[in-house]
Order: structure tokens, then sequence, then C-alpha cells
């Protein structure tokens, strides 16, 4: 079961990061040609949302399911701390993607309530490319790539 959930967590993430790479670039090109919040911005914002959500909710059970996990909780708060590479996939991975994902929602649920096409342009341009750096800034390169 691990492995399946980890492979699908891997594919699942350039599926993520390819979303909301498009869903920022569409905001700011909305934004900087001034032109109307269209139903297909909604949609592009909405997909790279819900993909991100799946992210996390497959990262979630990974994180439960994971042997690191059952190392990490072998070791002790202070062992696992001392530990860089599970300290990056049991503390650090998953808590700045939490973060990631809540900037995401943030971003969605502001553009929603703002009334200017420009502002909602703005909301998901600054929200998802926030959400995009904090996400590509732990992702376990070495492992994901390798």
């Amino acid at each position: 079961m691990y492995e399946s959930i980890l492979g699908l967590h891997s594919y699942w993430a350039f599926a993520v990061l390819i979303l909301l790479l498009l869903a920022a670039l569409n905001a700011f090109l909305g934004n900087s040609s001034k032109r109307a919040f269209l139903k297909k911005d909604r949609q592009i914002a909405l997909i790279a949302l819900i993909f991100a959500h799946v992210q996390l909710v497959l990262g979630l059970v990974l994180l439960f399911v994971s042997p690191k996990m059952e190392a990490a909780k072998q070791l002790g708060m202070g062992g696992l701390m001392k530990n860089s590479e599970l300290r990056l996939f049991v503390v650090e991975h998953p808590l700045t993607n939490l973060i990631a994902i809540t900037f995401i929602t943030i971003g969605w649920s502001k553009h929603k309530r703002a009334t200017a096409d420009s502002a909602k342009f703005k909301n998901i341009m600054y929200m998802y490319a926030i959400g995009l750096l904090l996400l590509l800034s732990r992702i376990p390169w070495g492992q994901w790539l390798g």
C-alpha cells in the first residue's frame, strides 16, 4: 500500500506544480492585460485548488503509513530533529506543504469575495505563487527525481 500511495503522490505532484504555475501565470496575464475575470480563469484556479487538496490528502495518508513515521516514533522528537532526512519527511515537508495549501485556499477564498476583476486576479496570482514557491522549497528532490 505504501509504495502505491507514494507513486501516486509523486506523479500527482507534477500535475499540481504545473496547474499552480498555470493558474498563477494566467492570473498574472489577466491582471497585466486588465481583462475581465472570465469563467475559464475561475476554472483554471479551481482545478489547481482541487489538485492541491487531493495532493494534501495523499500526503497525509502517506505520512501515516510511511515507515519513516515509525522510525520517527522510535527516535523520539529529539532524535527526529537531529536526523535531517527524517526531519525533512516527517516535519518540514508536511508542515510547509500544509502552509502552502493554506495560502492557495486563502487565495481562492479571497478571489471569491473580491468584486473587481483586478483584485480577483491579484488574489489568485499572489497566493497561488506563494503556495507554489513553498511547495517547491520542500520537495525532496533527490528521492523524487532520483
